[in-house]
């Protein structure tokens, strides 16, 4: 009779622990997959940003800069997310991926504020679709964001809890990175002077 009883307490923790590590899969995968829909509109927008460029581009000669910037910090932000969605649950390619979206996001600060002083560019009916465009994807990019840092937080906390914790750390479930801005001067309006 205690065989039994000892059989069935090692069953029933064994059963514990075995649904712990499987929510943690599920939550693991629900996070991947939110990532998943950040990469389909960060791609989206990576390839609005090479039309711009070159719509500005007969507009904005002497702007050069400031165009090349803008294709310096597109290319590493499509390099930052390959990576990160090869591994979205690495928090290093995450937090890359931060960094160089960051950048991106500064640069096209840049130029958007440099294109209100070319008022011929402003009135290029394909620059205004692709500023459409590239406004509508923003859009979509901060819903899908919001979304994954959602799936990372219900993870993370699931992770960190007791006794789900024991589970998190020995078998690599490892602490998931928030998708936030993370440079200062992104934040900050654009400032410009056409002294």
């Amino acid at each position: 009779m205690g065989t039994i009883i000892t059989l069935a307490v090692i069953a029933a923790l064994v059963l514990f622990l075995v649904g712990i590590y499987n929510k943690l899969v599920t939550l693991r995968n629900r996070f991947k997959n939110a990532f998943a829909q950040i990469d389909v509109q960060l791609n989206r927008r990576y390839d609005l940003i090479p039309n711009l460029v070159e719509t500005a581009k007969g507009y904005m000669k002497h702007e050069k800069e400031t165009l090349e910037a803008v294709i310096s910090a597109r290319n590493g932000a499509v390099s930052a997310n390959q990576a990160a969605a090869a591994n979205p649950d690495d928090p290093d390619a995450i937090k890359h991926l931060n960094q160089a979206e960051g950048q991106l996001t500064g640069a096209l600060g840049r130029l958007f504020a440099l294109s209100e002083a070319y008022p011929d560019l402003k009135a290029n009916q394909t620059m205004e679709q692709l500023m459409e465009e590239l406004s509508t994807t923003e859009n979509k990019i901060a819903f899908a964001r919001q979304a994954y840092n959602d799936a990372v937080m219900e993870y993370n906390t699931y992770r960190e809890q007791v006794p789900n914790n024991f589970i998190a750390n020995p078998f690599g479930f490892k602490e998931a990175e928030l998708f936030e801005v993370e440079d200062e001067q992104v934040r900050e309006a654009v400032k410009v002077s056409f002294d």
